[in-house]
């Protein structure tokens, strides 16, 4: 063998890849460890303990181990001394030992990330080379001072650990181009700065050193519950610091923002409404590191699953899903209405309660994770596994229920809770001085009429306004823009900058965007429509019988028309004091030919779908390149009508077109634990119906077509809640198109998913088997093209005997070739292009009518 090593040594040698991935390998074939013409070995998502063996292999470049059973790291990569990429992850390594690293002097690439690591060896300095490093969901306390001698180093990500401070050095380093560390609660820099990039890292420590620094203890106050349960009387009551009554007709609408100070502590409320019509706009404003009060009505509440559902499992489940490491302070109000042995009763019940609920989730959690483990190919869920584990992890931690009967006791409480290191470990925060001076000199703007009591202005007049005001040197754009970020995150003030219509725009005052949302998202909606007086109706050429037929098809379609919403916000917008806010109608509004800043942020919020929406082509675009970006002429004119589907009732017009299920249909169901949150399924409409032109829609139900294809979207809110797409069985020829359907709605819920960490989702096809339960399981998603090749069976057997063509149950290309028309199809709508599978079809000349 020696002999042998020394020949191939000295003849050139023959670059090889083995790829055994997906295989159940347990340990590694002989015929491996004897190549040693090897360079590239993947492994990934195999069963594998340990790799003996792997030091022949001295020729191995790249070597592919994630997704694994490895405990020990193993020692005898140390030998491959040529080795430059390492896949690591997705294991279960908990030490890396010394000795290691200091061999491998031309590693470059190296994914650590999802294992049990709380410590990196010092010799990882050795890796000159290294311009990778991926130590993500780990236990690191501390960032490792070693990560800060890889002066080549160009991509660091430590997202998901437990880091609370990031060294100023590290930023030093002018070759490092992409940064990332969510998820840890920082106190230096703050999450919020972190959030905003490696620039505006480098920012704030530049700042750091040029100025002082301050400390900021600001805790934002989110009151949930269900409407009338006195989060208003307790926000107002600890604001004043005194006992209010707030009168049911001063109740709140939308979302109510204040401030106050306890000693030390800043803290910004945001009063919820509890209305159900305002729960699609939740999520946008509730964020992490946040106290949350749970007001709960205890002269209402009853010892039964429902009330505990509606009143206080509903409100965990929602922030349990959107912000899953939060601090929640249950409240009971009303307990004057309350005899003493009901208080206590109630109190003890809902503690109960809390406590059962989240140690069910967690049963579940673990159960979920054990039924993976038992898989015949465990591999093939490895990203769902190192999910579960994360979520099992989340730490939501919902204190002993506080009985409010004296404001003053329950300031204590509050300001006890936010002193608490083990509950808000990072709650006092280090920011540059300039940080203060600029938020002080905004607020001084605000206070002195600076700026316009409707608090809406754009960048550069904010930016000028400021260098007028503000006692320091010229503050530049882009610092400017790095505080603004910060701000944003903090809900002091709000800039989205992800919209190009609202880029170039601040809301200096939150509270009167949540205003200009209160036009549109209220409970009261029909009633304010039929309130609009003659006078407004007939500037904008309506009658008075209009607004009826408004409210009617609000009431009965969910469409309200674009001339409706001009009127009711113009009237609603006169209504106010202000004579600034007046003159800002049109800007607000908009005209025939451009829509205003309210229709954008809606839009933005995908809180309505436009109807007939005109998106002319543009002349000067390239020429179309199917699979390419089609680029059109972007288009801000105003819808004739809008479609809310939170408000659709009936499912008629869906259950037309689709007909019934069939048992042939190819169905997916995707299953939420704990819940489908609110609003998610209503968001998922406007996506697919944004995207695909014919369309309609019900209550709970979206019917779709592309190319004669039909496709429903249904929830289901049962017990086992489920979004299920179902797609009617195709001919032989176009099994690959009808999947592709289906999974470009899939990947529009993988883009809401992101906006609830804390949700766990997993993707099943029921057996199509008549009468039979059994779902099959999805193995991970990656790819495209690796899609159709993760299950490689042409039969699929469920657990009770039945067989099915795979491609019934899963994406997978068929063992006889698609025909040639169906290869090279492109499906074209009117809102851009969509290429499914391989094509080569050119379009010079298209009409894309309604």
């Amino acid at each position: 063998m020696a002999v042998n090593k020394m020949a191939q040594r000295n003849e050139p040698l023959q670059e090889k890849t083995v790829n055994r991935s997906k295989e159940k390998l347990k340990v590694l074939p002989q015929e491996i460890l004897e190549d040693v013409t090897v360079v590239q070995l993947i492994l990934e998502r195999n069963r594998l303990k340990n790799i003996s063996g792997i030091k022949n292999l001295i020729n191995l470049k790249t070597l592919n181990l994630s997704r694994n059973d490895l405990v020990d790291f193993p020692v005898e990569i140390a030998q491959l001394v040529q080795l430059e990429t390492l896949y690591l992850n997705q294991n279960k390594i908990q030490i890396i030992p010394d000795g290691i690293f200091n061999h491998l002097q031309h590693l470059k690439f190296l994914k650590l990330s999802t294992n049990h690591l709380n410590k990196i060896p010092g010799d990882l300095g050795c890796c000159k080379s290294l311009q990778y490093l991926n130590l993500s969901h780990n236990n690191l306390k501390d960032l490792p001072e070693v990560v800060l001698e890889l002066q080549n180093l160009k991509e660091l990500f430590v997202e998901y650990n437990r880091l609370r401070e990031l060294p100023a050095k590290l930023f030093e380093n002018q070759k490092l181009e992409k940064f990332s560390a969510a998820s840890n609660r920082l106190r230096e820099p703050p999450d919020e700065v972190c959030a905003g990039g490696l620039k505006q890292i480098r920012s704030y420590f530049s700042q750091l050193r040029s100025s002082e620094a301050d400390y900021m203890k600001r805790v934002k106050t989110m009151f949930l519950g269900s409407s009338m349960a006195g989060k208003s009387t307790l926000c107002k009551s600890l604001k004043e610091k005194q006992t209010v009554a707030v009168d049911v007709k001063d109740r709140t609408v939308g979302i109510e923002i204040s401030e106050m100070k306890i000693e030390d502590f800043r803290f910004l409320f945001w009063d919820f409404a509890g209305q159900e019509e305002y729960y699609l706009t939740h999520h946008v404003f509730i964020t992490p590191q946040a106290l949350v009060i749970l007001v709960i009505d205890l002269a209402s509440y009853r010892t039964e699953d429902t009330h505990f559902t509606n009143k206080v499992g509903f409100w965990i489940n929602n922030i349990l899903m959107r912000v899953p490491d939060s601090v929640v302070l249950p409240v009971g109000t009303h307990v004057d209405q309350c005899e003493v042995d009901d208080v206590r009763d109630k109190k003890k019940d809902i503690q109960r309660r809390i406590q059962d609920m989240l140690e069910k989730r967690k049963e579940c959690l673990e159960r979920r994770m054990d039924n993976l483990r038992e898989n015949t190919e465990p591999a093939l869920f490895c990203d769902q596994s190192s999910k579960l584990d994360e979520l099992t992890n989340h730490n939501l931690q919902v204190c002993q229920i506080h009985i409010h009967n004296v404001i003053i006791n329950f300031q204590r409480h509050i300001l006890t809770a936010v002193q608490d290191k083990n509950i808000f470990p990072n709650v006092e925060k280090k920011l540059p001085h300039i940080y203060q001076v600029v938020e002080s000199t905004i607020t001084s703007l605000i206070k002195d009429k600076e700026i316009p009591d409707h608090g809406i202005v754009s960048v550069n007049e904010l930016l000028n306004a400021i260098n007028h005001k503000g006692s320091f040197e010229r503050l530049a754009r882009d610092d400017l823009k790095d505080i603004l970020r910060y701000l944003h995150r903090i809900g002091l003030i709000m800039w989205y900058e992800e919209s190009t219509r609202l880029v170039g725009t601040v809301f200096v005052k939150p509270s009167f965007l949540i205003t200009l949302f209160k036009m549109i998202v209220r409970h009261d909606l029909v009633e304010q429509l039929q309130s609009i007086p003659r006078a407004v109706l007939m500037r904008e050429r309506a009658l008075m019988k209009d607004k009826d037929r408004w409210a009617s098809h609000f009431q009965t379609k969910a469409i309200l028309y674009h001339k409706a919403m001009v009127a009711l916000t113009k009237n609603l917008l006169q209504q106010t004091d202000s004579p600034e806010v007046k003159d800002i109608v049109e800007e607000i509004i908009g005209g025939r030919n451009e829509k205003g800043k309210l229709f954008n942020l809606l839009e933005h919020f995908e809180i309505f779908l436009a109807l007939k929406p005109f998106n002319p082509l543009n002349p000067e675009a390239k020429e179309f390149k199917p699979g390419g970006k089609w680029e059109q002429k972007e288009s801000n004119v105003p819808s004739e009508a809008y479609l809310f589907p939170s408000h659709l009732n009936g499912i008629e017009e869906v259950s037309r077109r689709w007909g019934e299920d069939k048992k042939e249909d190819l169905c997916v169901r995707i299953y939420f634990l704990p819940e489908i949150p609110q609003g998610f399924f209503h968001r998922l409409i406007i996506k697919a119906c944004s995207f695909f032109s014919s369309h309609a829609v019900g209550s709970g139900r979206c019917h779709v077509v592309s190319n004669g294809k039909h496709l429903l979207i249904k929830e289901n809110k049962e017990d086992d809640q489920n979004i299920e797409i179902r797609c009617r069985r195709p001919g032989r020829d176009g099994f690959r198109f009808t999947w592709d359907f289906i999974l470009s709605i899939i990947s529009k819920i993988w883009k809401l998913l992101v906006q609830w960490p804390g949700l766990y989702h997993c993707l099943r096809s029921p057996c199509p088997f008549p009468g039979c339960k059994v779902d099959f399981d999805w193995p991970d998603m990656e790819g495209t093209a690796e899609i159709y090749e993760m299950v490689k069976d042409d039969i699929s057997t469920c657990c009770q005997g039945h067989n099915h063509p795979t491609e019934l149950i899963f994406p997978k290309t068929p063992s006889a070739p698609e025909s040639r028309a169906t290869q090279n199809a492109t499906y074209i709508t009117n809102y851009g292009n969509t290429a499914f599978g391989p094509t080569s079809m050119t379009v010079h000349h298209q009409r894309l009518d309604s």
